[in-house]
């Protein structure tokens, strides 16, 4: 990872996954997702949760936007049941969405943390580029639809998606 060849520092990325941020343009899904990452539930029992959040909306509505947040791959169905003539699906998410701020007066403790991670952080680097460098490059290949787009920052984004998912692995563990 280079730099950008100025005095100013990079001090953070923010990720921007397309598929994620396409299917939660529409704000209710962000709280379909939050909703749904805490259990699975059915349609109805989401369309029941946002109301009591002061969202009306039909639950014809906030099915569609469940099939489009499981079309986009940020919710699976886990579970069928058979009943009254139908079948009833549950849903869970499987990708939660974090939209918040640190507040200026953390930057201090956060910058602690920071230095006390970055060693560890620089050899998992180091492992992911040395040993996986083929797998890298072969993804990075997939990604990018043409010539120009060499140079844009896929590298980095292939390493912090995995950085995430062994976070959320780590976590859930």
């Amino acid at each position: 990872m280079g730099s950008s060849g100025t005095d100013h520092r990079l001090d953070d990325i923010a990720v921007r996954d397309t598929r994620v941020s396409d299917a939660i343009d529409e704000p209710m899904r962000a709280m379909i997702l939050d909703i749904l990452s805490e259990e699975a539930r059915t349609a109805a029992e989401v369309h029941e949760r946002l109301d009591n959040r002061g969202v009306d909306r039909t639950e014809n509505t906030v099915r569609h936007h469940i099939n489009e947040l499981r079309n986009a791959g940020l919710v699976d169905v886990v579970r069928f049941e058979e009943g009254r003539g139908g079948t009833t699906k549950y849903y869970h998410a499987n990708t939660i969405v974090l939209s918040y701020s640190l507040p200026d007066s953390t930057d201090a403790a956060v910058d602690e943390m920071v230095d006390a991670v970055q060693p560890q952080i620089t050899n998992v680097l180091a492992t992911l580029t040395g040993e996986y460098d083929e797998s890298l490059e072969e993804i990075i290949a997939e990604m990018q639809p043409c010539e120009h787009c060499q140079t844009q920052k896929y590298e980095t984004y292939v390493l912090l998606t995995v950085l995430r998912r062994a976070f959320v692995r780590a976590y859930r563990d």
